[in-house]
């Protein structure tokens, strides 16, 4: 990649399909879907249930899609699920649980490692008595803000689960960079879980899809659901095919974990007193300034000026804070010419 190419620091998700990725679209071989006759969303399906250890799999249009499926087969209206204050499905899914499935939702505070602390989880759980809701279900993700859930923590989880009766879904979007980052296979991530969302548009470079994981009988539930919601696709082996091709990229993933590092350390010891480091895990660093949201807004023009796209700004406990997320499509350079464009930026505004 060039070195005047942009380095766009706001999601994985702008990602774009390789060359190798079109190919195996253009050549994929297809059918109906919807009465599944397409041979390669079926590969794809299997190939990802296989990683995750689980029965079945079903391709969905996006991780969003994917959760609300887990939590439409897992809990009927009035009943509820339990999920962090911050999780995705939660704050970023439109409402989808309570606006489409009739689920409320029980949140829970996230802790600073992304865990949801096992004794809140339990304590949640409704009595079962006719004035309360039935707890149906528990929402975890992995990764959670970049941050791995530790796997002595999810053993916990697990046993828990199975103690108090209900089951868990995980939401793992970048459940494969959790998995590059501890060395160990997606499967041992996924044994708590009885149902599991992966994204394949982001870290993997797809241009579109997530898959569902989970038994025969709870797959088969939700391919009903996603037909109803508008998501039975015909020859979706187009989209299965870029599938195929990103799961070879899981390898990569640790690449990018290791440059968030080096960008991480090299913004560090820029301007500490103008950009902060807060947190660097995986893929994803956070940084903060003393400004307003409105000079970080300033900062984001002046940078994309010098051929850097960065992330909108968020108030948060007195600061501006910014994420900053690598990914596979970013140059080699990207390190270098981050800070030489905010030591330009930071220069200009002493």
């Amino acid at each position: 990649m060039s070195s005047t190419s942009t380095i766009d620091l706001r999601s994985d998700t702008v990602t774009r399909p390789s060359a190798a990725m079109r190919r195996a679209m253009a050549d994929a071989e297809v059918g109906d879907d919807v009465y599944g006759e397409d041979p390669t969303v079926e590969r794809l399906q299997a190939e990802v249930a296989a990683l995750l250890g689980k029965q079945a799999g079903l391709f969905v249009t996006s991780g969003t899609q994917g959760n609300l499926l887990a939590i439409c087969t897992a809990a009927g209206r009035g009943d509820e699920i339990v999920i962090g204050d911050t999780g995705h499905s939660f704050l970023y899914e439109v409402g989808g649980p309570a606006a489409i499935a009739g689920v409320p939702t029980h949140a829970l505070p996230v802790r600073e490692d992304g865990t949801l602390d096992p004794e809140r989880i339990a304590a949640a759980v409704r009595p079962r008595e006719i004035h309360h809701a039935r707890t149906r279900l528990v929402v975890l993700e992995n990764t959670k803000d970049g941050r791995v859930l530790p796997l002595a923590y999810l053993d916990e989880v697990g046993e828990l689960l199975g103690r108090i009766g209900v089951p868990g879904h995980l939401d793992g979007a970048r459940l494969f960079n959790a998995a590059a980052e501890l060395g160990v296979a997606p499967e041992r991530l996924c044994r708590c879980f009885e149902t599991v969302t992966v994204c394949l548009s982001k870290g993997l470079g797809a241009p579109v899809g997530s898959v569902l994981c989970g038994s025969r009988e709870r797959i088969e539930a939700a391919r009903r659901w996603r037909k109803m919601l508008g998501g039975g696709l015909r020859q979706v082996g187009v989209l299965a095919a870029a599938g195929l091709v990103a799961l070879g990229h899981r390898d990569s993933l640790i690449e990018d974990h290791r440059l968030a590092g080096r960008l991480a350390q090299a913004l560090a010891a820029l301007a500490p007193e103008l950009l902060r480091v807060e947190r660097c895990a995986t893929n994803m660093l956070f940084v903060s300034s003393s400004s307003d949201v409105s000079v970080a807004a300033d900062l984001q023009t002046r940078l994309s000026a010098r051929g850097i796209v960065w992330p909108a700004a968020w108030s948060q406990q007195g600061r501006s804070w910014t994420r900053l997320v690598t990914h596979r499509d970013l140059p080699a350079d990207t390190v270098e010419r981050v800070t030489a464009a905010l030591g330009e930026v930071f220069g200009g505004l002493s």
